[in-house]
């Protein structure tokens, strides 16, 4: 009885020792802790039932009085274990981090493949190219589909933070023969970016796409129909005319009077006229100015002459 108070003594003082150092232990050391605590837990309940068997022959009383001692102990270790297994599960929130480029010919398994041996991987996304890139190279002759961007969504966004802090800017396959190691990663880490978000924005872009193509749909059909009744208008018109041509009545043809607007050539031809004028305005400008010198001319020889012969 005396052994089996000593111990328990001794496993209180340990578990106040180890609720003291586990609050002062960071997050890695909490694990650890939490494994040595399985093993010794494990251990504790192996002794008690030797305990518990020794006693059983023994004493009865003993045994009732032991039974009553741990019930308490084994139900506080449950309670501790339960909230540090909250704990565990609520500490694992998921990151997402951003592809920018994607080489040609990789695929969703591919990317899955080389990142899942940094950590384990959710979902993964890859934006495809525009309709409009797909049609010119099927024309072409390229029948696959690529891709421009991507997201990739880590179980622990600590492991994405260093994915994406080690990764960026480097190869993407180690060996020369791989086929993606000419290419470069391109990474960034979504800091409280969340799936929703990027389910919401695709969403989005799809409705926009769509509310596009109905408007340029009924843009379509608007003018289609407003050719047909223009159509249709001129095909009466000119069944009236010919009617009233045959009952000789009066045909007022309609004549439209509209500006038209003027042609390359006559726009250059009229700037030419306009250059040739204004070169005609400084010639007959310089000529005059030419003559007001000559009279001037003949003005000075006259008085200088006078003045030599006096």
């Amino acid at each position: 009885m005396e052994r089996k108070e000593e111990e328990e003594r001794k496993t209180t003082a340990q578990r106040e020792e180890e609720e003291e150092e586990e609050g002062k232990m960071t997050t890695a050391q909490r694990e650890e802790e939490e494994e040595e605590e399985r093993k010794t837990t494990a251990h504790r309940e192996e002794e008690e039932e030797v305990d518990e068997d020794e006693e059983v022959e023994g004493d009865e009383e003993v045994e009732g009085e032991g039974a009553a001692a741990d019930r308490p102990d084994e139900d506080k270790d449950a309670a501790v274990m339960k909230k540090k297994m909250k704990f565990k599960d609520s500490k694992f929130v998921p990151g997402i981090i951003y592809l920018g480029h994607i080489p040609p010919k990789l695929r969703p398994k591919h990317l899955r493949n080389m990142l899942s041996v940094h950590g384990e991987i959710g979902r993964v996304f890859l934006q495809p190219e525009d309709t409009h890139v797909r049609r010119r190279k099927k024309k072409s002759g390229l029948r696959r589909c690529d891709f421009t961007e991507g997201w990739v969504e880590f179980r622990d966004k600590r492991v994405a933070k260093s994915v994406a802090a080690s990764l960026h800017n480097t190869q993407m396959g180690n060996r020369k023969r791989h086929r993606f190691s000419a290419d470069l990663w391109c990474i960034k880490y979504l800091h409280r970016f969340q799936w929703t978000h990027l389910s919401e924005q695709l969403a989005y872009q799809r409705t926009v796409q769509q509310q596009r193509l109905r408007t340029e749909v009924s843009q379509a059909k608007r003018e289609t129909n407003f050719y047909l009744n223009n159509v249709d208008k001129s095909s009466h018109m000119d069944k009236d005319r010919k009617k009233r041509r045959r009952d000789g009545g009066q045909v007022d043809d309609k004549m439209w009077d509209f500006t038209q607007r003027q042609t390359e050539d006559e726009i250059q031809m009229k700037k030419k006229k306009k250059k040739d004028s204004i070169s005609q305005k400084h010639l007959d400008k310089a000529r005059l100015i030419q003559q007001k010198s000559q009279s001037n001319v003949s003005l000075l020889t006259k008085i200088f002459n006078s003045n030599q012969s006096q």
